[in-house]
Formats: structure tokens, C-alpha cells, sequence
């Protein structure tokens, strides 16, 4: 007669819970600081989602004014022409700056990793790191600076080659490219530094081998330095699609000055919900707004884990199915 099987009891799972957290007490005191501010910043203010369900007004706060339902997003769908269109310019620009950055920045990580000056390469990250400081208010002055139709540098050089200058702000395709063109000289910096620092990590035994083997430079890239390399882009790409419906309004509203003739292609959704919204203090209508994103960004980053767990299990930024808890796994009878 067989021993039939019992689920353990909840008081071992919680010893063993309060055995790994005597054991691994400094860890756990190193993460508190940022488990603290995550609730702070994160979850406490979830709170206010209320407002989203409120017709506001500065004499009721936000618990105090009257209930508005489904009001709220009412004039945000109801003229679909501009939802869509916010909705396709916020996606187009950060799919853009996330193909382009990701690109740039492995091509820089991957060519400091094939130097071997040590100070040159400490020069190169500080000067490719210096653009990320610079606020986007600056960049859209020395941007304006370049591309002035009447005084212009780059309108000056293209007269002077026997070309017609061109009327930059005035061109909401030829913007975008303008667009990524600067988010790229501001961020690929900053990224390359960390896959970078992910390189350093790799074993340089894997490269003497194969240049015993007689692998080329190229080869030594391809083979070892890019599969080594895509966990953490995979990684960095998961966490940037949840804000892929965030777009940034510093840099529309430095780069642009929120130009009329550019909102064919700028107008993305912050832009819409500040011009229409912020202006004539419509919180409630921007916290709708905002929880749309947010829930679209949630199912984006759900889409994109399933994908990445399809290509490599390992890569996903979390699973589902059988879960640990602190009070032990749990199992079925």
C-alpha cells in the first residue's frame, strides 16, 4: 500500500520563508530603499485613479468632486481622427527611436569592446555619455540654430553647394528623421555604456578558443559578442515597450516649440492631452488618458513576454504557471 501524498503544511513553508530571510538579511535590507520608493511613487499614488471617475475641480479635490462615469474619455475617443492619429505618431516615433537607439548602441558598445587603449576608451564613454545631461530645451535651441530656413548652418551649406534650402519646420515627414536623429545622438551613448558593461562580463576564454580555432575579428563578433548580447537587449526591449505609449513631451515640446505645421507627426498623445487638457486644467480627462497608456503599455509588455519566450525561455522579463510564493510552492493533492 502506497503512502498517499499530503501538501506540506503552511508553518514549514513560512520557516523556510523566515530561514531565507535571516540568512539573506543584508540582501534584503540593500533592496528595502528601493522597495520603500517603489510604493511611495508607484503604488500609493494608484490611489488618485479616482480622478479618472471625476468631474474635478480645485473646491472638491479629488475625492470631493461630483462622479462623471466614462465622461472623461469620452472626448478623448469621440473625435477618433485625433486619438488615432496621437496614438500612431506616440507608436511610429518610439518603435523608431527604439530600433535606431538599440542599433546604435550595440554598434558602440561592440566597437569599445574591440579597442584596447584603456584611456582612449574612457574618453570615448564620457564624450558619448555627455549628451544624455543635456536637457531636450538646449538640444531644440542648437537644433533650431542648424535648421533655420533664413540662417540656418545646414541651409547655408546646402546654398553653397547649389542646392534650395529647406524649410525643416515646415515638413512633418522630414521631421521625423530629425527626430531620430537627435534621440540617437542623445541616448545611443547611454546604452552603449550599458552593454558595455555587459561585455565585460563575458568569459575571454570564449575568444581565445576560437582564435585558436582561426576566427576572424568578424566572426569573433557575430559568433560570441552579439548572442552574448541578446538576453540584454531582449531585456531592454521588454522594459521600453510598457512605455511605448509614453511619449516624451520635454523633448516634442524643445525640438518642435509645439510647431502647428509638425503636429501631423508630433502630435503624440502627451502633446494632445497637454494642448487640450493641461491648458484649461482638465486633470480628469488627462488621468484617463494617462490610465489608457498605462493599460495598453501593460498589454504591449504581456505581447512582447509571450514573443521573447517563444525565442528563448531564459530571455522572458517574468513567467507564469507554477509560482513561488513565501509560504511555499504550491501543489496540488
Amino acid at each position: 500500500m502506497t503512502e498517499k501524498a499530503y501538501p506540506k503544511p503552511k508553518t514549514q513553508g513560512r520557516s523556510k520563508w523566515l530561514r531565507s530571510l535571516r540568512n539573506d538579511s543584508s540582501l534584503f535590507l540593500l533592496a528595502l530603499p528601493g522597495v520603500i520608493a517603489l510604493i511611495l511613487f508607484a503604488y500609493l499614488p494608484m490611489s488618485g485613479l479616482i480622478l479618472v471617475f471625476k468631474n474635478y475641480n480645485f473646491n472638491g479635490g479629488i475625492f470631493g468632486s461630483p462622479w462623471a462615469g466614462f465622461d472623461n474619455f469620452d472626448f478623448f475617443f469621440s473625435s477618433m481622427d485625433s486619438a488615432i492619429r496621437a496614438t500612431r505618431n506616440t507608436v511610429m516615433l518610439n518603435v523608431l527611436y527604439m530600433l535606431t537607439g538599440t542599433f546604435f548602441s550595440v554598434a558602440l558598445a561592440i566597437a569599445l569592446n574591440e579597442l584596447r587603449s584603456k584611456g582612449y576608451i574612457k574618453i570615448t564613454q564620457s564624450v558619448m555619455f555627455f549628451p544624455y545631461f543635456i536637457s531636450w530645451i538646449v538640444i531644440g535651441a542648437i537644433l533650431f540654430s542648424l535648421l533655420d530656413f533664413e540662417k540656418g548652418i545646414v541651409n547655408r551649406m546646402l546654398e553653397g553647394i547649389g542646392m534650395q534650402p529647406i524649410d525643416w519646420y515646415a515638413h512633418p515627414w522630414l521631421f521625423v528623421v530629425v527626430l531620430v536623429l537627435a534621440n540617437i545622438w542623445k541616448s545611443a551613448g547611454h546604452g552603449a555604456i550599458i552593454y558595455y558593461a555587459v561585455l565585460q562580463g563575458v568569459d575571454t576564454s570564449y575568444y581565445e578558443a576560437a582564435r585558436i580555432d582561426g576566427a576572424s575579428r568578424w566572426q569573433l563578433i557575430t559568433k560570441i559578442t552579439l548572442p552574448m548580447l541578446i538576453p540584454s537587449i531582449i531585456l531592454l526591449t521588454l522594459l521600453s515597450i510598457g512605455g511605448m505609449l509614453k511619449g516624451d513631451l520635454s523633448m516634442i515640446m524643445g525640438v518642435t516649440f509645439l510647431n502647428p505645421l509638425l503636429l501631423p507627426t508630433t502630435d503624440i498623445i502627451d502633446v494632445f492631452v497637454y494642448r487640450t487638457a493641461i491648458r484649461s486644467g482638465e486633470f480628469g480627462f488627462a488621468s484617463a488618458i494617462t490610465l489608457y497608456q498605462s493599460v495598453f503599455g501593460l498589454l504591449l509588455v504581456l505581447i512582447a513576454n509571450k514573443l521573447a519566450g517563444w525565442y528563448d525561455r531564459d530571455s522572458k522579463l517574468f513567467s507564469g504557471g507554477n509560482a513561488s510564493w513565501p509560504f511555499g510552492k504550491i501543489e496540488r493533492c
